[in-house]
């Protein structure tokens, strides 16, 4: 057993790594997008896709690089008390708080499941004017939720590991 978790841990952490170091230039995508707004509503006519474009590739950058943070522990937390803990104690709380973490992940893709079934079926379309196909960026929500989901169920597996003093 001890073989498959970290086997699963090293597995999962690869590719959301590997993801995430993809995913963190999508900054520059977004950049290009709201420049070339700025230069059309400028020096020609706005462009009408510029808007929404940026918005899903913020929801890409997002959802694709969350579990990089979660990964790297590089997401907000609130932290009264928890600089201050040993990281023994730091894995005991984090091993319990997963589970919470879990339980919404779980909960929000089953209605990124159902939302992105139902673009696909019935070629959803944005309500805007540029009228965008909306299944492309619903099912890059549900990828991202799913890794984020098991990148937590890896972080729950580290902090076990932690707890019994094994280094996966």
């Amino acid at each position: 057993m001890t073989w498959f978790i970290s086997h699963y841990v090293s597995v999962v952490d690869a590719i959301n790594y590997r993801v995430g170091r993809l995913v963190m230039y999508g900054i520059f995508v977004m950049i290009a997008i709201l420049a070339w707004a700025s230069i059309s509503k400028t020096f020609f006519l706005p462009s009408l896709w510029t808007l929404e474009m940026a918005q899903f590739a913020m929801v890409a950058y997002y959802m694709l690089g969350g579990p990089y943070a979660i990964q790297m522990g590089s997401h907000v937390r609130m932290d009264l008390f928890y600089h201050a803990w040993s990281d023994h104690r730091k894995a005991y709380f984090d091993a319990f708080t997963v589970f919470f973490l879990i339980f919404f992940l779980g909960v929000l893709l089953y209605g990124a499941i159902d939302s992105a079934q139902y673009a696909v079926e019935y070629n959803e379309r944005s309500y805007s004017s540029w009228r965008p196909y909306m299944w492309p960026i619903k099912i890059i929500t549900v990828i991202g939720i799913v890794l984020m989901l098991l990148q937590a169920i890896s972080e729950f597996f580290k902090d076990i590991a932690r707890i019994h003093g094994i280094t996966l």
